[in-house]
């Protein structure tokens, strides 16, 4: 063979090296990571090939799937949509997934590993695909109080949360404005338009405000404050008077803050009478003589600058609540009364209410309790697990006989439920550089006992930006009060 035909064929048999080598990279080493890309039509051919398995709320679906004859075969329908939305997210041919559909699509499709021996005896027995199902913790009462209430504030942005503080156990799970996922489920054009006109609306009705959005808590998160000024020995006795005086005057600063219920009312009051009117000037101080590093200790015990969401809290992935670090000392005074550069979610201002009530124990959220196959058969059960305990058993019951003060004698009234001991915190945030151009958000947080032991705990957020209302009637006792009533009235009256 001549030098110039050798050469062609060892190019040759290069390439047929390069070719095999390819070609086997892709079948065995690259395979399980392009069978799982969404952007692979066949894997999205393959999840809506047959109808995706239920979320269960109350023991009822609250999804389901319906047949379209392309070669996607089946979408993805919701009862009650906007209502749920926040629980289920969205399965969609075209945007993908969120939230549960998306954390347990192996199980809603059938093609979880767990199911692979079911899958084997269907095709047997010609029984066919049938997928696994999920069972909520949420309490179907509890949702529709929350999502009614909100709802019912024409315009408003917010958001409620509801506990078992015993359990974790999450009751409710609510974001206003909502969305309804069964209008873009499918991969058609007007699907496609819809879910653009709802990822541009401003007031942002895909975000999920209870778990994946911060604000500044306000006022609700002077019960942490009152919590750590016990826990440290700030304070001991929540009756004796206090030397804060009214107005307080920021320490290195000449800045003085008032509070609503006046001078008269506030100067050197004590704990509890400053938690029965939210007299900002006694947490402000409070916070000053703990200091940044003994406020934080607390704040992070109840959850804050933690990832125990994202590590934990598996079936519901949420934004990490901050306590900030490197506060000078006015900072640090703000943040006693939940101002300041402190944020928070609304799922994590349940946490802080829920522990206080379970006397200082905080439990891990959870939201699915169980994982069941397709013959109904438990795959996986949800057990509560303690994250710790956030302060002394003593500590939290001095701060439920303030919040309970508060709702009998205090801002927290329109909580109130005959039979049902109630105690709360109402909280108004002010947000953004110029105080006086910026509508406040409105918080309340409660917690309902009934004499058997049950119990509920609530968080509720309003941004009030595009509600037809006054600046002086926004307030977290006018607006989230009457909400957290009716969700505790839901779940303990039911």
């Amino acid at each position: 063979m001549n030098k110039p035909l050798r050469a062609v064929a060892i190019f040759c048999g290069l390439l047929m090296l390069g070719l095999l080598l390819r070609a086997n990279w892709l079948q065995y080493v690259r395979a399980p990571e392009l069978a799982a890309d969404q952007e692979n039509r066949r894997v999205r051919i393959e999840q809506f090939a047959s109808p995706r398995g239920d979320i269960v709320v109350g023991g009822e679906a609250v999804t389901g799937s319906t047949e379209v004859g392309t070669d996607l075969k089946y979408k993805r329908t919701y009862v009650n949509g906007p209502m749920y939305a926040p629980v289920t997210g969205y399965a969609s041919q075209a945007q993908g997934m969120t939230l549960l559909e998306r954390t347990y699509d192996g199980i809603l499709t059938g093609k979880d590993d767990r199911l692979a021996f079911q899958r084997f005896a269907d095709v047997v027995s010609g029984k066919g695909h049938r997928p696994g199902s999920i069972v909520t913790t949420i309490d179907p009462r509890a949702q529709k109080a929350a999502y009614d209430g909100l709802t019912g504030l024409k315009g408003a942005r917010g958001a409620a949360v509801a506990l078992d503080p015993e359990t974790g156990k999450v009751l409710a799970l609510v974001s206003a404005p909502s969305y309804d996922a069964s209008r873009f489920a499918g991969s058609t054009f007007d699907d496609s338009d819809r879910f653009v006109a709802l990822d541009k609306d401003k007031r942002k009705p895909l975000a999920n405000r209870a778990l994946r959005e911060t604000f500044p808590p306000g006022s609700t998160f002077k019960i942490l404050t009152a919590a750590a000024a016990l826990e440290h020995g700030v304070v001991t006795d929540i009756d004796a008077r206090t030397d804060a005086v009214s107005p307080y005057q920021l320490p290195q600063s000449s800045n003085k803050i008032g509070s609503e219920a006046g001078d008269a009312t506030c100067d050197k009051a004590s704990l509890k009478t400053a938690m029965q009117y939210s007299c900002n000037n006694v947490f402000l101080d409070a916070a000053a003589k703990l200091g940044q590093d003994k406020l934080r200790e607390t704040a992070e015990k109840f959850g804050f600058n933690d990832d125990v969401y994202s590590d934990d809290f598996g079936d519901l992935l949420a934004t990490r609540s901050i306590y900030p670090e490197n506060l000078d000392k006015p900072g640090t005074a703000l943040t006693g009364m939940g101002q300041g550069s402190l944020t928070s979610t609304p799922m994590q201002m349940a946490m802080v209410t829920a522990a206080l009530a379970n006397d200082g124990k905080l439990m891990q959220p959870y939201i699915v309790d169980e994982v069941r196959g397709p013959d109904l058969g438990v795959l996986e059960k949800t057990e509560p697990a303690a994250i710790g305990q956030a302060v002394s058993a003593e500590t939290a019951q001095k701060v439920q006989q303030m919040m309970e003060f508060t709702a009998r004698e205090g801002s927290a009234r329109r909580a109130q439920i005959d039979g049902i001991t109630v105690g709360g915190k109402t909280g108004t945030a002010q947000r953004g550089v110029d105080v006086a151009e910026q509508v406040p958000y409105g918080w309340f947080v409660s917690y309902g006992k009934k004499q058997d032991g049950s119990s509920v705990a609530v968080a509720v957020f309003i941004d009030p930006t595009d509600m037809d209302i006054s600046r002086a009637d926004i307030s977290g006792g006018r607006l989230g009060a009457p909400i957290a009533r009716s969700v505790m009235k839901a779940v303990l009256q039911s």
